[in-house]
This record gives structure tokens, C-alpha cells and sequence, in this order.
């Protein structure tokens, strides 16, 4: 394929620009403690700074589609990036959190109308032969951005303040909204918009907005012990079948739904749902077992996702030809969720004293898995959609692998605490005072707290504490290993489950699978 020098622009300006939303979804956790430092926040409140960003960003990649065909691609776009932009040098200056919180809602408004955008643009601007290319160079950025934000943002407040992790979006912003304005182009076949969706735009907002902020809050307030997470959850759930019965029913959608009448494309959405349970499930994971259980800095947890994210860079050109040159997409995807399965296999059999070495060839293997499951997974869906269809689809897609990681993350950051609990009851039922083992290893550590000049009372007491902390530490080691192997089991069930995808083979689409699955 020869690129003209046009086509190398629009490709720079879009990836650049989903970038900029990729990368402040997760630049933002690492900084968080200078954060409530610097504004005089507890962490219940700046905790709202991630919710506001996922609520709203959500929203508008679902929208995006529709805006998208209504104001057209390339004013829509560049609006967007100007919005992104502007509440990103907003939220460097903001004062105190509720300021920051706002400002991120306003930063997440912009940058869902970059991600979808971004892919539809490079769907249309690379013919049909060359999908899985164009999905290839999209997938960079999708899995990549969420990789390298927290090294970013952690390099970023170490070396100057929380600031500029969004000061830095500044010059990026710029210079992708003029190289939109000039190399941009109009689609040829568009969506009919006629109209305001008013009803499906509310209960779009309603429904998916109230989901996310129950998905990113619950585990913290307590679920349905918290009256304002069961208030939010009664309205997600009406607001989701309004939202679905309405768009069924319009004649103008803000989404269209009918396009789940193609299979592949509707389960080529249950895959994307699947893909974000794992990519943003496991980069929750990670992080937090590195840093609360085996006392990694931020910085030093950031680099450890670096060798996994360049594995998928390698992976994406490889399998965008390997597409091109009819590969099944069936087969990469089916050896990229067991290369998935593997990678939390290994991760179930780390132990306390695992350094970072033990991180690198399970991270590896995620990277390589990710790229064979991304590219196949979306060329499949998106290969049944006409031209004007294109948008939103891709709108649908991203959305669905957005709640599909905000709900890993929610079940993930459950199970553990579930199984944290649920070990430590086991293993403290075994320390009684008939337990030898435990009578030994409580005396001697008496006998250290006694050597160093505590009284026999106080050395008991302080030998106890340090028990209840070891149980509390294998029990949480324990819990870890149980989300390793429970996420892992998951991808291996999807394996069977991709034989359900049928639709009958575009002409010159890559690879698209035809099967029955019966």
C-alpha cells in the first residue's frame, strides 16, 4: 500500500487525538494523593475527578455517531478537541476540587466525541481490503493510551506538579484542530439526522450516565447499603430499557440500535464488552497489587505495563497484514483469548517476594494477546456496516468497551475485597490455641519484641498485631491470586463462544469468519 501524503496527516492527527482522551482516562490515578494535598480533599472527593471524566465520556462516545452526521464529521471533531482542550487547561488552574471535578466532566464531554470519531474517520479514509490495517493503527492508541498514562502521569508529578498532566494536552490540542480543519475530510455517504432526539438523548444520559457513576462508585460506598447508589441503579436500569425501547422505536435515533440486526456486529459488541473487562480490568489489577501488596512506587507500577504495551505495538501491523492477506480472524482471536488466559495464569502463581522481573513475560503475553483479540474482534464487526453506518457503529462499539471495562473494574475491586474477607475468616479459624504452628510462631515473635526491651504483656500484645497483620497480608496475597485465576477461567469460556459469530462474507472485506456455530 502506497500512502499519500495526505492519508499519513489525517492518520497523525486522528491517533493523536484519540490519544489525548486514551491517556487522561488513567493519567489521573497516580496523582491522585498530590491531588487532595494540593486542594485540601478527602478521597472520597477527589475520587470524583475519575467518575465525572467516565460518566461524561461514555455519554458522548455514544452520541458521537449521531452529532457526528448531524454537524458534520470534521466540524464536530475539531469542536471537540477545542472543548478537550480548553477544560484541560481549565482543570490545571482549578482551585479546589469541585472546580477540578467539574472541569473533568466537561474534559470527558470532549474527548468522547474524539475516540469514535477518530475510528470512523480511519475506517473511511482506508478502503474496505485494508480494514484490518485501519483497525491495526487504531488499535495503538486504544490499547496503549491506557497503558502509558499513569507512567506519564507519574513521571509528570514527580518532575513538576499535578498540574501539568494537563497543561501537557495543551500544545497536542492545538495543533490537532488546525490539521483537522485542513485534512479532515467530509464522509461521502451520511446518516440522516432529522431532528432532536430530546427523549433519547435524556434517557441516554439517564440510563448510561447513572450506570456509570453506580459502577465506578458502588464498590467504595457500600453498594446497596448506600441509598444514593440503590437511587442511581433503579434509574440506570429504567433509563436503559427507555433508552433501548425508544431507539428501537425512533425513526431518527441518536443510536441506531437496528444495527444489531447484523450478527456479526451485535456480537462483535458483546466481544468489545468482553475486551474491556479485560484490558481495563487487568490494568485496575495490576497497579493496585503491585502497589498495596508489594510496596511499588507509582512510577516503577507504570513501567511495569511498558514491555506489555510494546508487544502489542509490535503485534498490530503484524496481524493488520496478516488480515489483509486473508488470515481467519476466527483463529487470532480464539489464540488471543487463550494467550489472555495464560497471562493470568502465570500471574495466579506469584508470591509475596514477587519483583518486577516476575511481571514482564505474564505482561508480554497479555500484549500479544490483546493484538491477536483487537484487530480480528473489530474487523469482524464493523466489516457488515455500509459507509454511513460507519459512525455509529463505531460509537456503539467504543461505549460498550468502555461500561465493559468500567464493569471489570466494579466485580474486580468486589471479588477482592469479597475473598479478602472470606480468607482471612479461613485462616484465622486455623490460628487457635491448639494450632502448634501458631503457638510457635507467636512465642517466638514475643521472644524478638521481649529481646528488644518490651515486657512480657506488651511483647504478647505487639506478637499479636504483627499475626493479625500476616493473615490480614496472605489472605489480601490469596484474594490476588483468586482474580487472577477467576478473570483467566472467563477468557477461556469465550473461546467456544466465538464460534456464534455469522454473516456472510463482504466483498474484499479481510477475513471475515463465516460459521454457523452449530
Amino acid at each position: 500500500m502506497k500512502f499519500g501524503f495526505d492519508k499519513w496527516i489525517v492518520i497523525i492527527t486522528v491517533i493523536s487525538a484519540a490519544l489525548l482522551q486514551l491517556v487522561d482516562t488513567s493519567i489521573v490515578n497516580v496523582t491522585l494523593l498530590q491531588m487532595m494535598g494540593s486542594l485540601g480533599a478527602t478521597l472520597g472527593d477527589i475520587s470524583w475527578v475519575i467518575t465525572s471524566y467516565a460518566a461524561a465520556n461514555v455519554i458522548m462516545i455514544a452520541m458521537a455517531g449521531w452529532l457526528s452526521a448531524k454537524y458534520g464529521r470534521k466540524k464536530y471533531f475539531a469542536a471537540s478537541i477545542i472543548v478537550f482542550t480548553v477544560a484541560s487547561v481549565l482543570c490545571g488552574a482549578s482551585t479546589n476540587v469541585w472546580m477540578l471535578v467539574f472541569f473533568r466532566f466537561i474534559q470527558g464531554m470532549g474527548g468522547g466525541g474524539l475516540l469514535s470519531t477518530a475510528q470512523a474517520i480511519l475506517v473511511e479514509t482506508f478502503p474496505k481490503e485494508e480494514l484490518g490495517l485501519a483497525n491495526a493503527i487504531y488499535g495503538l492508541g486504544v490499547i496503549i493510551g491506557p497503558t502509558i498514562g499513569p507512567v506519564l502521569g507519574g513521571y509528570i508529578t514527580d518532575s513538576l506538579s499535578w498540574h501539568w498532566i494537563f497543561f501537557i494536552n495543551i500544545p497536542v490540542g492545538i495543533a490537532a484542530t488546525i490539521m483537522t480543519w485542513i485534512y479532515v475530510k467530509e464522509p461521502v455517504d451520511k446518516y440522516a439526522v432529522r431532528g432532536m432526539d430530546w427523549p433519547g438523548i435524556g434517557l441516554l444520559v439517564a440510563g448510561v450516565g447513572a450506570m456509570q457513576v453506580v459502577l465506578e462508585r458502588g464498590d467504595k460506598d457500600g453498594w446497596f447499603e448506600s441509598t444514593y447508589i440503590t437511587v442511581l441503579s433503579v434509574v440506570a436500569a429504567v433509563g436503559a430499557v427507555g433508552f433501548v425501547w425508544r431507539e428501537l422505536t425512533c425513526e431518527y435515533p441518536v443510536v441506531n440500535l437496528r444495527l444489531l440486526k447484523s450478527r456479526p456486529f451485535a456480537m462483535g459488541m458483546l466481544f468489545n464488552f468482553i475486551l474491556g473487562f479485560g484490558l481495563f480490568g487487568s490494568v485496575f489489577v495490576i497497579p493496585v497489587f503491585a502497589q498495596s501488596f508489594l510496596g511499588f512506587t507509582a512510577t516503577d507500577t507504570g513501567k511495569l505495563l511498558i514491555p506489555g504495551s510494546i508487544a502489542t505495538a509490535v503485534m498490530m501491523p503484524i496481524i493488520g497484514k496478516a488480515l489483509q492477506k486473508k488470515a481467519s480472524s476466527l483463529l487470532l482471536s480464539g489464540i488471543g483469548f487463550f494467550l489472555f488466559y495464560l497471562f493470568t495464569y502465570m500471574l495466579s502463581h506469584l508470591g509475596a517476594q514477587t519483583g518486577t522481573d516476575g511481571f514482564f513475560w505474564p505482561l508480554v503475553v497479555r500484549g500479544v494477546g490483546l493484538g491477536l483479540i483487537f484487530i480480528p474482534l473489530t474487523t469482524m464487526s464493523l466489516s457488515s456496516l455500509k459507509g454511513k453506518d460507519i459512525p455509529q457503529g463505531t460509537g456503539l462499539t467504543n461505549m460498550i468497551r468502555q461500561l465493559g471495562g468500567s464493569f471489570g473494574v466494579a466485580i474486580m475491586a468486589t471479588f477482592i475485597e469479597r475473598r479478602s474477607a472470606f480468607h482471612v475468616a479461613v485462616l484465622s479459624d486455623k490460628i487457635t490455641a491448639y494450632s502448634s504452628a501458631a503457638y510457635q510462631r507467636l512465642t517466638g515473635m514475643a521472644g524478638a519484641m521481649a529481646a528488644k526491651g518490651a515486657d512480657a504483656a506488651t511483647a504478647k500484645l505487639r506478637a499479636i498485631a504483627m499475626l493479625d497483620h500476616l493473615v490480614a497480608k496472605q489472605a489480601s496475597l490469596l484474594a490476588y491470586l483468586d482474580t487472577f485465576y477467576f478473570v483467566g477461567f472467563f477468557f477461556l469460556i469465550c473461546i467456544p463462544m466465538l464460534f456464534l459469530f455469522k454473516g456472510p462474507k463482504q466483498p474484499g472485506a479481510p477475513a471475515v469468519v463465516e460459521f454457523s456455530g452449530e
